[in-house]
């Protein structure tokens, strides 16, 4: 069992509990909705004019996301353009081995790096679950986009798998294939199972105190657990993933916190996905959902998976392409519609506008259709 570090907060959550609009929690639970919700990975970011200016101010990705005015002024600005159903914290999933002390820092255009690396028996040894209090901007993040949201939509909270950090902190930067990884775990998979142990428990507590900050939902994102043989995938990354879903503390009214896991690559395992304990599985587009839905739809909600470079495309495009997911789905309950991975750069905002509407527009009509047959 993971050992629960002391929270920062002790009371009960400082929000209050009424959502105006709760569709994505029903979703997620799999219970009725009048249309399919729908919120969108990086839906706060480069891809709109005024996040830029945001950015600018901040001075940098660091200095924006570690000010939880600003921090909260990004997340709340694409509900300000489109009528989503759910916001998302704006961070950075490598909050947390930054607060180990490996010294997180983004170049422009290279994307993140650490100072320190995690790569062999004695930087691993020294690891330990930060101490939340170095956190402690995210969690006054939470609980300013709460007020400021009002209970206007559900607030998702989310972290990096284990594994997915564990990538990071080994090889020190991004990576296409995180080779250094993959050999660890053929080679020493003891010493990668020490690293995901460590991080599933800080995992555990960061996500912890998101919740008693006032989040409505968690979400660990498992960017890189797609590369992963099936046996070190399910060692490595779920297995860990498992851990921190049954370690986090339940919500105010004594039930888990809805929860969604998003592994990237994931697709061959979704039998195994399904049955770590979410409530939710994302999709990439590689999946068919219709196939998925008939195999674990009802199990657990999905989420998902237009190509997210569909939104580069044009108005008309985006529309035929999200009809075509809304329909493979079903009117079933349990369907999140979502990106299979996040916003690309460039994405043209008008696009997003069009992929909201159709989404919104297309499940109610076909809710309707089947009621009437």
């Amino acid at each position: 069992m993971l050992q629960r570090p002391a929270r920062l907060s002790r009371g009960t959550r400082s929000d209050s509990a009424v959502i105006a609009n709760d569709t994505f929690l029903r979703a997620l639970k799999r219970e009725p909705t009048p249309y399919t919700p729908i919120w969108l990975m990086r839906q706060a970011g480069r891809y709109l004019p005024e996040y830029a200016a945001t950015r600018a101010r901040a001075g940098s990705f660091m200095g924006l996301a570690t000010h939880p005015g600003l921090a909260t002024e990004v997340t709340l600005q694409p509900l300000e353009r489109y009528p989503l159903d759910a916001a998302i914290l704006f961070s950075d999933i490598l909050t947390v081995p930054d607060a180990m002390g490996l010294g997180l820092s983004f170049a422009e255009g290279e994307g993140p790096r650490f100072a320190r690396t995690a790569a062999d028996e004695g930087a691993i040894a020294a690891l330990e679950v930060p101490d939340m209090a170095k956190l402690r901007y995210v969690f006054d993040a939470v609980r300013e986009i709460k007020r400021a949201l009002a209970g206007r939509v559900p607030l998702i909270g989310f972290s990096g798998s284990p594994f997915t950090l564990a990538c990071y902190m080994i090889e020190g930067r991004g990576s296409a294939d995180f080779a250094a990884v993959r050999r660890m775990a053929h080679a020493r998979p003891e010493l990668l199972a020490r690293l995901v142990d460590v991080n599933a428990r800080a995992v555990t507590a960061y996500l912890d105190e998101q919740i008693a900050a006032g989040v409505d939902a968690v979400m660990i994102f498992d960017t890189w657990g797609g590369l992963l043989g099936a046996d070190a995938y399910r060692r490595f990354s779920l297995a860990p993933m498992r851990a921190v879903l049954r370690g986090l503390t339940p919500g105010r009214d004594g039930a888990p916190v809805p929860s969604i896991v998003f592994t990237k690559g994931g697709g061959a395992l979704l039998d195994d996905i399904a049955a770590c304990g979410a409530h939710g599985v994302g999709l990439d587009w590689t999946v068919d959902i219709a196939a998925a839905r008939a195999r674990v739809g009802g199990k657990v909600a999905l989420q998902g998976n237009l190509d997210p470079l569909v939104l580069t495309t044009d108005a008309a495009t985006v529309a035929r392409e999200a009809t075509a997911i809304v329909r493979a789905a079903g009117p079933a309950p349990g369907h999140i519609f979502n990106l299979g991975h996040g916003i690309v750069p460039g994405t043209p905002p008008d696009n997003v506008a069009a992929l909201v509407e159709t989404v919104h527009a297309e499940s109610r009509k076909l809710r309707s259709a089947t009621a009437v047959a």
